[in-house]
């Protein structure tokens, strides 16, 4: 693996533009000063007196996509207080697990992060692995799969984010273009999985089938449709002064309350904390590959803007490895106790009836314990915590929702903001309801 990627600037950023602004004016040099009424206009109104007003911001509200509600305090249009209230998309999700066997879960953490599911589906699968102790025994050309699976979800994730927080600031054109290279995502994840958007395709102990036959080679040529999209967002937006604008020096937030309020993935790494799971605590078979772990500095909606462009090249970079290097073999363990049988088992034969029929309603027996398991999930740390009493269905099952963490930190970002930062500064940190509320 090689250091990490800072970044700041984006590099397509016209030099002239940046070095004749002046944000004190918030004008550029040559403009036409204001006229003497509008001068006099403007003196006369930064005078006058304001009463601070309680306003309701969500969750109703477009911009807080109907999940979060956020009680603003305001002077004029200033921000000078805000109360934000979390799990209008609470779903009981943790209690639900307890129910479940431990194979029925996954449609469940699906609707965690519903759009990067594929993450979600692997990091539960590798902590009931790790308390049955067959992590090691998971066949490698799963892992590649799994990773392959994973990354394509990470850039549906992060292509979901910028371009619809940029539709929220006016520019539809990106969200089109974002939609067009997510599409292709998608199309690849229902070769592999059968659906689109929920997949429940990994499976304890491996994933459900292998990839297609014309997966690799199709996958490649959607990746450069994905990248020549990427271009386009970048090339419409990152020139433009109202995205500067809204983006640069707007919802700061600095590395040491990161993580003293314990976020991690693009959020932490805009603050220019290179902490990434895949790199600092490598699991599944992610020390085989090559990458870059972006960073940024500045901890504003600019620098997570830029961490998760970069990221999505990143991906790209990792699937291709993967794809080359992915070996022939299995997909999921060979123990009946453990594994699923395949459909056609299941529907020709009667012990593979009989296996899937014990596997999904009385459970794997899984050893009585605890296990804790993490993974780098779109938002930062997934993490599940799973506790077994010996019988198919789990006695606890806990999420740590990056989501969670960093909508923890919303406030301080937006005191001392206007109103209208408020929309790019929300969008910017992904916050996603039901991860966030589960």
């Amino acid at each position: 693996m090689t250091a990490a990627t800072e970044l700041r600037q984006p590099p397509t950023v016209a030099s002239d533009l940046a070095q004749t602004y002046d944000p004190a004016t918030g004008r550029q040099a040559g403009e036409s000063p204001l006229s003497p009424s509008m001068q006099q206009f403007a003196e006369e109104a930064a005078q006058l007196p304001t009463e601070e007003v309680i306003v309701n911001m969500g969750p109703s509200h477009p911009a807080m996509h109907g999940t979060v509600r956020v009680v603003l305090r305001i002077d004029g249009e200033l921000i000078k207080d805000a109360d934000v209230q979390v799990g209008y998309l609470h779903r009981g999700f943790e209690k639900e697990c307890e129910g479940s066997t431990w194979s029925q879960i996954f449609p469940y953490v699906d609707r965690l992060n519903y759009v990067s599911p594929m993450l979600n589906n692997v990091g539960f699968a590798m902590a009931v692995e790790k308390l049955l102790g067959i992590t090691d025994q998971v066949p490698e050309r799963a892992e590649y799969i799994r990773v392959i699976a994973g990354e394509l979800a990470r850039i549906s994730d992060h292509l979901t984010c910028i371009t619809a927080s940029l539709a929220e600031l006016g520019g539809l054109t990106t969200f089109f273009y974002g939609n067009r290279a997510r599409e292709h995502v998608w199309e690849l994840l229902e070769d592999l999985s059968g659906a689109r958007l929920t997949h429940s395709y990994a499976r304890i102990g491996g994933v459900a089938w292998d990839l297609t036959e014309d997966f690799a080679d199709k996958t490649r040529v959607k990746l450069e449709k994905i990248r020549g999209y990427i271009t386009d967002i970048r090339t419409l937006v990152e020139r433009n002064r109202i995205f500067l604008d809204r983006m640069e020096g707007v919802g700061v937030i600095s590395a040491a309350d990161a993580i003293s309020y314990g976020i991690t993935g693009p959020c932490l790494r805009a603050c220019d904390v290179a902490y990434d799971v895949r790199r600092d605590q490598p699991y599944s078979v992610y020390d085989h590959f090559d990458f870059d772990v972006a960073v940024s500095e500045g901890g504003d909606n600019l620098a997570r803007y830029l961490v998760r462009i970069e990221e999505m090249a990143q991906s790209m970079s990792i699937i291709e490895q993967a794809l080359v290097q992915i070996p022939p073999g299995p997909v999921i363990i060979d123990d009946p106790i453990v594994a699923l049988p395949a459909k056609r088992e299941v529907y020709n034969s009667i012990e593979g009836m009989i296996a899937h029929f014990k596997l999904i309603m009385d459970g794997i027996k899984v050893p009585p314990g605890e296990a804790y398991s993490y993974t780098e999930g779109g938002n930062g740390e997934l993490g599940f915590y799973v506790v077994s009493d010996g019988s198919g269905r789990p006695y606890k099952c806990r999420c740590r929702p990056p989501s969670f963490y960093t909508t923890s930190a919303l406030r301080q970002m937006i005191v001392g903001a206007n109103i209208a930062d408020v929309v790019p500064i929300f969008g910017s940190i992904n916050m996603i309801g039901g991860e966030c509320d589960r």
